[in-house]
């Protein structure tokens, strides 16, 4: 992924194939131009990852046990929800000295990915609620088994599952609720299968409701359907320079298994787009009814509701911000606001790509870690690769077998990056030195 000649050299039984993948992420993206290479002057860091001139990476935390999200207080203190118990424990409270981080306290006893820290609380979900927990003035909560639920009740039908989370400054929620299908076909994710009628699954799932970040015990008529039309949100996160919520959605699958008459193997493995929604109460994103096509940068109707790759979709639904290749599979974002890195990062996004798994018979892609440059609060210029090597090799990357998978993201009180990595276990810390 990072260059030709690094592909060629290093991989020449695949270099055929790294040029195709070079090909398939090269592609314009949206408003926000299309991809640079990785920076120039990129160095290998004794965490095994590749950065930017100037960047180190250290591994804090290794074999922790599937760790999804992650927040960091002002003191410095790493919280981590991993995705389902670990000894009992799925949330995990770090202390880090010197470079390396150890488990101070454990607590929770279920699944999930979301968790933040907030105006004295510590926020956490499960797949069907969120919670809080008080934080005492060091951030440390102060009775892990006083936990109070802020939300309950959402729907949970083992697909999409994970109940992802931000908050803004003004005391609100905003929690992504996954629907439980690829498309809304009426069989899912079975060939010729035409979408349902009017999507009911829209009523409960497929997008992002807000809830009061103070009130307790909230069920869906408490909150409010914020935005709609969007089929998994993993990573969300608040963009304090616009006062505006930020989402990544994971794109539909499948297009050349349901409509072989219509779309190529290649298509489907690069289509549709993972794309940036900048997010307004009342935005319509369009799913199941169209996808974002990067290769014509355009809402395309959905086979299943009559499209036949070529024809557009409505107007009334949003145009995404940026737009990447398809299966990436974004699972963090976070807008960088720190003073540690040079100041082309500030206020831009990093976004976390967990890797592919469904792009064959085209090489798997993604296992790094981008930076989207934004300016005046607005997707800016192209995205770059900002972390990579978690995958291991450039073989494990084209086989989808990477030994790192990063997930969650998060912005240290010094202004350094974290990164956790849901496949071993790791969390990464990287840092800038002039």
């Amino acid at each position: 992924m990072k260059n030709i000649q690094s592909f060629a050299l290093s991989l020449p039984a695949l270099a055929v194939a790294g040029l195709m993948l070079l090909n398939s992420c090269s592609s314009n993206s949206g408003k926000s131009g299309g991809q640079d290479s990785t920076a120039k002057g990129a160095t290998e860091t004794s965490a095994g990852l590749t950065l930017p001139s100037g960047f180190t990476a250290v591994a804090v935390a290794e074999n922790l046990g599937g760790p999804r999200h992650i927040s960091v207080t002002p003191q410095g203190e790493i919280y981590v929800k991993l995705e389902s118990p670990n000894n009992g424990k799925s949330v995990l409270l770090l202390h880090e000295t010197n470079g390396k981080a150890e488990i101070k306290t454990g607590f929770g006893d279920y699944r999930g990915s979301g968790i933040r820290v907030k105006d004295g609380y510590l926020y956490t979900s499960s797949n069907e609620e969120v919670y809080r927990y008080k934080l005492n003035a060091n951030n440390e909560v102060i009775d892990t088994s006083k936990r109070e639920t802020v939300v309950t009740g959402l729907i949970n039908r083992k697909q999409h599952e994970a109940k992802s989370f931000t908050l803004d400054d003004a005391g609100n929620l905003y929690v992504n609720i996954g629907a439980y299908s690829n498309s809304c076909q009426v069989k899912d994710r079975e060939a010729g299968s035409m979408g349902q009628p009017g999507c009911p699954i829209l009523d409960s799932a497929g997008g992002i409701w807000q809830f009061k970040a103070a009130k307790l015990n909230q069920t869906y008529k408490d909150g409010v359907r914020y935005a709609t039309g969007l089929r998994n949100v993993v990573g969300l996160d608040w963009n304090k320079q616009e006062n505006k919520l930020y989402v990544m959605q994971h794109g539909r699958d499948g297009l050349h298994d349901l409509f072989p008459a219509m779309y190529t193997t290649k298509q489907q493995a690069i289509l549709p787009a993972e794309c940036m929604y900048a997010i307004n109460r009342g935005d319509n994103a369009g799913w199941p009814y169209i996808y974002y096509d990067q290769e014509q940068k355009k809402k395309i109707l959905s086979p299943e509701y009559g499209g036949d790759g070529k024809k557009e979709g409505d107007s009334k639904f949003i145009d995404p911000v940026a737009a990447y290749p398809g299966h990436l599979a974004p699972n963090g974002l976070l807008f960088y606001t720190g003073d540690q890195f040079p100041a082309k990062y500030k206020n831009g996004a990093f976004i976390a790509f967990h890797g592919s798994w469904n792009r064959a018979p085209e090489p798997q892609a993604g296992y790094f870690v981008v930076f989207q440059p934004f300016k005046n609060g607005k997707a800016d210029g192209k995205w770059e690769v900002f972390a990579d090597g978690f995958s291991g090799s450039p073989e494990n990357t084209a086989g989808g077998k990477a030994i790192h998978r990063p997930c969650g993201l998060a912005q240290g009180p010094d202004g350094s990056l974290y990164v956790t990595d849901d496949a071993k276990g790791t969390v990464y810390k990287i840092s800038y030195k002039k």
